[in-house]
């Protein structure tokens, strides 16, 4: 469970549910989440990233030794040959389902799995490439339902452009937080690069993007008379977000960016329920 990151994985699952019968299905969502091509479609996503944190785990055992040694699963909890099965197994899963779906599924599967794996062999250690190749596989997970549908509906698009921009926010700042570790190993994280001062800047800016859509949505909302929808994104989203900016420019220890780290993952929980409220329009 520790090694395949499972409350992340009901976090995605969550995500996926909600897209479905909140913005796609909103007439019928009990009968958009009881489809058996949704169940088979969010399985194969499960699968691709919970291989993706085992490939990732199979390449950081010695950065997270230093960085996070009381969380080190492979090569303690698990053999380094059986996690690599496992990867393997999972992605082959999940990209075949996605295939058997539907041919740009498949793509997409085989493409987040492509990029997952050059995410832990690579890209994450360098500046500011891995933290957008994990922005945009967030980003992809809020629209596999809208791909599968294909309906066009814009607000998908919405929240997925959302998660992209929190999601390198997050990232950013969990290099902040990974510097020791990752400077040991040569990484080419953007704060051992540009260093820590000029790395918050870089992520004021995608916060400052964020919070300026945020406010967009949550004054549409308001103006057409969604007084819940936008309420809650004032308050559970667009309030946080600006606590968020304040601590981080204060923040100048690791565990003030490992604070700001767990505060995104309730933003972004925050933003994902607000599905709930809106309309499917």
């Amino acid at each position: 469970m520790r090694l395949v990151r499972f409350p992340n994985l009901l976090i995605m699952a969550l995500c996926l549910a909600l897209v479905r019968a909140c913005l796609l299905g909103a007439t019928r969502p009990l009968t958009a989440l009881t489809s058996g091509r949704f169940a088979l479609l969010a399985l194969a996503a499960l699968c691709v990233a919970a291989a993706g944190y085992i490939i990732n785990d199979y390449y950081d055992v010695k950065i997270d030794a230093i960085n996070r040694p009381e969380r080190l699963v492979v090569g303690r909890m698990v053999n380094r040959r059986w996690a690599m099965l496992s990867h393997l197994l999972l992605t082959g899963t999940g990209v075949l389902i996605a295939g058997l779906l539907s041919p740009l599924l498949g793509l997409v599967n085989l493409g987040s799995a492509l990029l997952l794996w050059g995410y832990s062999a690579r890209f994450k250690r360098l500046a500011l490439v891995g933290n957008l190749s994990i922005a945009t596989l967030t980003a992809a997970l809020v629209l596999l339902p809208e791909l599968q549908l294909r309906t066009g509906l814009p607000t998908v698009w919405g929240y997925a452009l959302a998660a992209f921009l929190l999601t390198v926010v997050r990232e950013i700042v969990k290099d902040v937080e990974d510097m020791r570790g990752d400077a040991q190993h040569d990484c080419r994280t953007l704060p051992i690069v540009w260093g820590v001062a000029r790395t918050k800047w870089v992520t004021g800016f995608f916060l400052g993007c964020l919070l300026v859509f945020v406010v967009g949505a949550a004054g549409q909302a308001l103006r057409e008379r969604h007084w819940v929808f936008g309420g809650w994104l004032l308050l559970t989203v667009l309030g946080p977000l600006l606590l968020l900016a304040r601590q981080l420019a204060r923040a100048d220890r690791r565990r003030d960016f490992a604070r700001l780290s767990a505060w995104c993952k309730w933003i972004m929980l925050a933003g994902v329920l607000s599905m709930v409220l809106t309309d499917g329009s």
